[in-house]
């Protein structure tokens, strides 16, 4: 599985993202995917997830600020990023695995991360 993750950047407190994750050679709709983030100095941290069946959760820091969807035509995994605090900045790491869960052990593929980082 040759995960990518694209879209992040530099962004205003309360501005938004889309950050987008695909790969080339294995379907995504067949895995549940993860979205997870690691701030300097800090363990990297469950964002949200997709099921297999679309079905979505997400941490309780998120308070409805992100949502992820699919979409399968195109072979992506979407992050939206909305209301962004400083505290969001962080490396966001996309992630592919045969089980869902928040726990970045279930995932045995994962992108390279790509910086999102808010200004105040």
């Amino acid at each position: 599985v040759q995960l990518q993750a694209s879209g992040g950047g530099l962004v205003q407190a309360g501005g938004s993202l889309r950050l987008s994750c695909t790969d080339s050679g294995r379907t995504l709709s067949n895995y549940a995917m993860g979205w997870f983030r690691q701030a300097p100095g800090k363990e990297r941290e469950f964002v949200g997830g997709i099921r297999r069946s679309g079905s979505t959760s997400y941490a309780d820091f998120v308070k409805g600020r992100f949502t992820i969807s699919r979409d399968n035509a195109k072979n992506t995994v979407d992050l939206q990023l909305s209301s962004l605090k400083p505290e969001d900045t962080a490396v966001y790491y996309c992630a592919a695995s045969y089980l869902y869960g928040s726990n970045p052990t279930f995932y045995a593929y994962w992108g390279q991360g790509t910086q999102v980082t808010v200004s105040s």
